[in-house]
């Protein structure tokens, strides 16, 4: 849902009533000069970019611009109302800079490390006991309409004939005469902060969105830009960089002195940075003004440059009384990059240059290469070292109740600054739209479905359920699902029934469950269950399975228990960064192949169990958001756990054997800066006591039990050991490695661009009084288990190709059945 967003990220142009654009270039070399200082005759200020380039504004008619650069003569220029555009020469001064330098010491290199030094008194989360205080922040998708040429173009073919007319194209007249009336997307928010030496906590007070009665919450927990200068690793749009003054930030960056300023009164060092690194998505670049006197930062700028080229800027006020730089302003701005692949989003398709090559050629400029995104931030009502108390701490962001219906008096006490007539007219404009093209429905419909539902009035249909294949059931029909808001928010009703073709038998379920606490989300629930479910798998109570058009392991298995089961459970996210379910159930379990268990000399061919379940998902490193419809995950970060204990209750309910088993898992995903990425995945289980096979472990296999490699292809599994046969190995305790890195995607074709990533999975296990499974045959995994393999992924519409080894202790004598061959299927539903 984060993407929707994307849609409109797109240009840098600034709409303003008086604005100059520029470059800024060296005279004799006319090699461009970033990050010249740029100031207008009002005492505006800014300051070129990494390519030399400036685009300034200012509310007062402009009547010249200064530009400095150290080691270059300043330049003072005067402006002319029929030019917007200054190409601006800079010479270089007599005595070159570097001969004063003592040695060759960087000065910049000294300045930085007092800053980081001093980072302890400078930063506000360590100086102050507590503060708070409260922001006002909009955000617009728009465009300057000046930048758009708006002309109607006549279209013409090439045929043998010659050219003929074909269309009138006016996009461009038709977007600039939308363009001039409102932007494309708009939506303000109000919020509190409150910082109480332990926590950072965000409460929206207020928050309206264009176009939506309520807002898309996941777009209030984008993560644009890092609160806090200070933080050893600097966000910005959602991805972690190693900050320009984190302590070790000398290896990553190289620093140059270009300048001294005044900010605020106060004199500071003007410090370039950037990355050591070639590759510019390797890291940051840009500016900090560091004070002289205390080596605070007074500003910053921030940049990145790739797909999209980003920019975020913090503006400081200093406090004299305390001797800080409090947060004053925010702002982020995302232009498009270059890059040859087209992105499609919501059904529509963003374009992108391709890089410089002789055998790219120019498109024709889109209306999306104009558009951009600018979010604006400013802090007031500042208080520092007073008593703070935070209610409900353990969610990083809370929405109020009543945020989403404020009155226009609100937003006339909050809003800094009046908003224009194009921004007056965007909420009427796009409430109008979205009436009319029902966005919002369209837009929770999606959601829905992503989930794995389909809204029917108060019913959400349980797409999962509705048609399904194994080999033992064969073709499975179903229908299911559970009842929404439009129900009830505080009771629910939850069911399904399926059929096999091939086992000539129902399944079915029924649940209710009764809302506790909202805030909690605690929900107690009660259900019955009469179905089939795949032997020694391993189900964390507490996952949700996830949505998919097809399972490819269950559609070659063949081997299954029925359960008849009683359960009544508690869920609750009253445990900080936690969702736990404990859960108490009486089942009855049929195997349904040749299986029995021998316990004390009595043979079991079906048997009963009465057990505590207690599930936990622990995400120790994710910020959560409450809304008025519930608690969301708002910045989700990795590692995560998974834990589960189920304990059998002896001579409760005819229970027939006495057990204790624990599951553990452990994920971590690294999104590395160049865009490929690292998914280590730890699994790790052990059953204690009396327990039969069906309820053991088999890690995972998903291979099938034919002669020749062509036989075997099937599709890849999530995670699963594609060389491992259905039913090979069993064990009472296992534990389990998988590492898997994704490559960036590599150009063959025009349309053909796969992403490779390499797998390698291992696993040990053993099995307890193995004398006591009759019926089955297996192996153990005391020698571990290993394979590899690489996967060519989302070659065509999705579809890929994987090829696995299988290697080791388990090595198999004839090399061809060692050998996986698999297609990989990746749906890509973002929205």
């Amino acid at each position: 849902m984060k993407h929707f967003i994307l849609l409109f990220f797109f240009t840098l142009s600034l709409q303003a009533q008086f604005q100059a654009n520029g470059i800024v270039k060296d005279a004799s070399t006319q090699k461009t000069l970033p990050f010249a200082s740029i100031v207008l005759s009002d005492g505006t200020n800014a300051i070129s970019d990494v390519d030399g380039k400036f685009s300034i504004a200012s509310k007062h008619k402009i009547e010249s611009i200064s530009i400095s650069y150290v080691g270059y003569i300043n330049e003072t220029i005067q402006t002319t109302s029929n030019q917007s555009f200054y190409k601006i020469a800079l010479t270089p001064k007599i005595n070159p800079l570097n001969e004063v330098f003592i040695a060759k010491a960087n000065p910049a290199l000294a300045i930085i490390k007092n800053a980081i030094q001093n980072k302890a008194k400078n930063n506000p989360q360590q100086k102050l006991s507590s503060f708070e205080f409260k922001s006002y922040n909009k955000l617009i998708v728009t465009a300057n309409p000046d930048s758009i040429n708006g002309s109607i173009d006549s279209v013409f073919v090439t045929s043998p004939f010659g050219k003929h007319f074909k269309k009138i194209d006016s996009t461009d007249y038709k977007f600039k005469q939308l363009i001039k009336k409102h932007h494309l997307f708009q939506t303000e928010k109000v919020s509190q902060y409150q910082y109480d030496n332990k926590r950072l906590k965000e409460t929206i007070l207020g928050t309206r969105m264009a176009g939506f009665k309520q807002p898309v919450y996941e777009i209030l927990t984008f993560s644009l830009q890092s609160f806090s200068i200070y933080d050893s690793k600097y966000e910005l749009f959602e991805t972690n960089y190693n900050s320009p003054i984190a302590n070790n930030a000398l290896q990553d960056y190289n620093y140059k002195l270009l300048d001294t300023v005044a900010i605020n009164g106060r004199n500071a060092f003007m410090i370039h940075f950037k990355n050591k690194k070639k590759k510019k998505e390797a890291g940051l670049e840009g500016i900090l003004y560091i004070d002289q006197n205390n080596f605070g930062i007074a500003k910053a700028i921030m940049r990145i440059r790739g797909i999209l080229n980003i920019s975020s800027i913090h503006e400081f006020q200093y406090i004299p009384e305390q001797e800080l730089w409090f947060p004053a302003e925010k702002k982020f701005k995302i232009v498009k990059g270059t890059n040859d692949d087209d992105i499609k989003i919501l059904g529509g398709t963003i374009q992108f240059d391709g890089d410089i090559e002789e055998n790219l050629k120019p498109r024709k400029r889109t209306e999306s290469d104009y558009v951009y995104v600018l979010s604006q931030t400013t802090n007031f009502d500042i208080e520092y070292n007073t008593p703070v108390v935070i209610k409900k701490p353990i969610v990083a962001i809370e929405i109020k109740d009543d945020a989403i219906n404020k009155p226009e008096s609100f937003w006339e006490e909050y809003r800094k600054g009046n908003l224009d007539s194009r921004s007056k007219s965007t909420y009427l404009s796009l409430d109008s739209i979205s009436i009319k093209k029902r966005i919002e429905s369209r837009i929770n419909l999606g959601r829905k479905i992503i989930s794995g539902y389909f809204p029917i009035k108060v019913w959400d249909l349980d797409l999962k359920k509705i048609i399904s294949y194994n080999n033992y059931e064969g073709l499975r029909l179903g229908i299911g699902g559970t009842t929404n808001d439009d129900f009830s928010r505080k009771y629910r009703i939850e069911g399904y029934s399926a059929y096999g073709l091939r086992d000539y038998d129902f399944k079915y379920n029924a649940g209710l469950g009764a809302r506790v606490d909202k805030f909690s989300n605690t929900w107690i629930s009660g259900s019955y269950t009469d179905d089939l479910r795949e032997i020694a798998s391993t189900d964390y109570v507490v996952e949700k399975k996830a949505f998919k058009i097809y399972d490819p392991r269950s559609i070659n298995f063949s081997t299954f228990y029925r359960y008849e089961q009683w359960r009544i459970a508690l869920e609750t996210k009253i445990i900080p960064k936690t969702e736990t379910i404990l859960a108490l159930s009486n089942s009855f379990v049929t195997p349904k192949f040749n299986y029995t268990y021998y316990l004390d000399g009595t043979a079991y061919s079906s048997y009963r169990m009465t057990t505590a379940t207690l599930s936990i998902k622990w995400n120790p490193f994710s910020d959560y958001m409450q809304t008025p419809t519930g608690r969301i995950e708002a910045e989700k970060r990795y590692p995560k756990f998974t834990f589960q204990l189920i304990q059998s209750m002896p001579d409760v309910l005819k229970n027939d054997f006495s057990f204790t088993k624990i599951d553990f898992k452990g994920e971590y995903l690294i999104n590395h800066l160049d865009g490929q990425r690292t998914f280590l995945l730890f699994e790790a289980g052990r059953a204690y006591g009396d327990l039969p096979l069906p309820q053991l472990y088999s890690i995972s296999p998903n291979n099938l039990n034919q002669n020749t490699i062509f036989q075997r292809i099937t599709f890849a599994g999530k995670n699963s050991f594609e060389t491992m046969y259905f039913n090979e190995f069993f064990s009472s305790q296992y534990m389990s490695f998988q590492f898997k890195h994704g490559f960036n995607r590599i150009f063959l074709f025009k349309n053909i661009k796969p992403a490779i990533d390499f797998v390698t999975r291992m696993a040990w296990g053993s099995m307890q009084n193995p004398e006591t499974h009759i019926g089955i045959e297996y192996k153990t995994l005391d020698k571990g288990f290993f394979e590899s393999g690489l996967e060519f992924n989302q070659i065509y519409n999705g579809l890929g190709i994987g090829g696995y080894y299988r290697y080791g202790p388990n090595h198999l004598d004839d090399i061809k059945d060692n050998i996986a061959i698999k297609l990989t299927f990746i749906l890509d539903l973002s929205f």
